[in-house]
């Protein structure tokens, strides 16, 4: 399936069928999800796969009664990190080091760091927080376009209640806060938005050329 075939072909899913997304996809989405791009290549984020039904049929409370929630394949959670600073910055380099071992200049490597402190450092926690949000929604983006090129149907959606969703699922504990939930498995037979043509500016009003 082409990039522009996969994107027309998927859409916002209303209802899921039982169909089970298996455990090679769900690793390629998962992994499609690691290598997206975020602001220094801090990742200030994890992913929750939830595969529970007692879990997630709590979480349809805290979804407004969407019952995608619990009748997907699996509900993917992405939540940001609420401790960003130097965990965050010495996480990054103990990567880096695994990643590149012997090529990494000592000298650079220092500089760096120094920078990554000092920009986060000038940060408010607010600001920190929507930081972090901001490069969930990129992961968010790279998520739903992976999940179309292997036929995969998935839900973005931002529209539940956070502190619902910490609370169910431990996410305090963890240091990290639910911003964005994504249903992913296959559409029901009965879901007749599948059916309805895509509403989308035309590329001639919505692209500025200079």
């Amino acid at each position: 399936m082409t990039l522009l075939t996969a994107l027309n072909w998927r859409y916002a899913v209303r209802r899921f069928s039982d169909q089970v997304v298996t455990e090679d996809q769900l690793e390629q989405l998962l992994h499609a999800i690691v290598l997206s791009p975020s602001s220094y290549g801090l990742q200030p984020y994890r992913v929750l796969v939830v595969k529970n039904q007692a879990l997630q049929q709590q979480l349809v409370a805290h979804a407004y009664g969407q019952d995608k929630v619990a009748d997907c394949s699996h509900l993917l959670v992405l939540a940001a990190d609420t401790d960003i600073g130097e965990t965050t910055v010495a996480r990054y380099f103990e990567n880096y080091v695994k990643a590149n071992g012997q090529q990494a200049d000592p000298n650079a490597l220092a500089n760096y760091r120094d920078h990554l402190s000092s920009a986060l450092a000038a940060k408010s926690p607010q600001q920190k927080q929507q930081w972090a949000a901001e490069q969930v929604f990129i992961a968010l983006g790279n998520l739903v376009t992976s999940a179309a090129l292997l036929n995969i149907d998935a839900c973005p959606m931002t529209g539940f209640d956070v502190a619902g969703f910490n609370q169910v699922l431990g996410l305090g504990e963890l240091g990290l806060t639910a911003t964005a939930i994504c249903p992913i498995g296959y559409r029901h037979a009965d879901d007749k938005n599948a059916e309805q043509a895509k509403v989308r500016r035309s590329l001639a009003e919505f692209v500025i050329r200079k």
